[in-house]
């Protein structure tokens, strides 16, 4: 075991999409706010526990697909497959993630809130939802995500839940327009699921792991990452009419965006060695990141 298969199993290049929506909820909070009830504290412990909660994520993904069979020695991109790490220190390394995530979590909320109210018991409510759906999306003895719901729980934990608790937590209260923000990042991340599911959509399927690609078909697969992106520029440009600010600027972004969804959608059809998809991974985990931040300091 070394440091080089820690750093393989966390993939590093998943962490820009899991700080997209954190930072954005952060950042449209400020712009409302200002920089006089804007919490530091608040911003960095939301940006770790996102870190700590994808890492978490990831480290199950090896373990459960490894458990279930998915995963077989001819997986060199998979630590536990490629015997890189063993089922003990995989555990362990769990383990220590999962408490890092309630420590950097319960800060995050003790710091910003302030008190033990209905909102604290919520968002930890949440935060604790995050934590079992970070693991049992491959890992336990029924993974959701070998039923098709992976799809569903990113658009509620990377969408959703990421951009308007970070929003709430600056702001101690919710715009209804943030929610289309939200649900802009969550389409996204969804998105960045879909190519990793098309890209194992044969080998998935020998293994009855049946992802909305296995179910679809490949043809239909990227219909819907068509669909899936095309729907997050629909919430922006949504937001952008409700809040009437910097217009034209916006719409020079909306022509950006759709810029980046035909770049990605060109060589996602052309893709089909597993380095061509990994490439559109990684293009369009970072594209959700840049776009999401752009569009935020826009707003500000």
């Amino acid at each position: 075991m070394s440091l080089k298969a820690w750093i393989q199993a966390a993939r590093l290049r998943t962490l820009p999409l899991a700080l997209a929506g954190t930072m954005t909820g952060n950042l449209l909070a400020y712009a409302e706010q200002g920089s006089f009830n804007f919490s530091t504290v608040t911003f960095l412990l939301s940006a770790l526990t996102a870190v700590l909660l994808q890492v978490l994520s990831n480290f199950a993904n090896d373990y459960g697909d490894f458990k279930n069979g998915v995963d077989t020695a001819e997986r060199t991109d998979r630590t536990m497959a490629s015997g890189l790490i063993s089922e003990k220190q995989m555990r362990v390394a769990i383990g220590i993630l999962v408490s890092l995530c309630l420590v950097s979590g319960i800060s995050l909320l003790v710091l910003s809130i302030h008190s033990f109210n209905s909102s604290f018991w919520i968002l930890l409510g949440m935060g604790i939802a995050g934590i079992f759906a970070a693991y049992f999306y491959t890992a336990g003895k029924n993974p959701y995500g070998y039923i098709g719901l992976g799809d569903l729980s990113v658009f509620v934990f990377f969408g959703l839940l990421s951009v308007a608790g970070s929003y709430f937590l600056q702001a101690q209260t919710l715009d209804s327009s943030i929610w289309w923000v939200a649900a802009a990042i969550g389409f996204m991340s969804v998105g960045v699921l879909n190519v990793n599911n098309i890209r194992d959509i044969n080998s998935d399927k020998s293994k009855n792991k049946i992802t909305i690609p296995v179910r679809i078909g490949y043809t239909y697969a990227l219909r819907y990452q068509l669909l899936l992106l095309n729907s997050a520029l629909a919430c922006f440009i949504v937001y952008s009419i409700y809040r009437q600010k910097n217009i034209n600027i916006l719409f020079l972004y909306h022509i950006i965006f759709l810029s980046f969804v035909m770049i990605h959608m060109n060589f996602l059809k052309k893709a089909e060695r597993r380095e061509e998809y990994n490439k559109q991974l990684k293009f369009l985990s970072l594209s959700t990141f840049i776009l999401s931040m752009l569009f935020s300091f826009i707003e500000i």
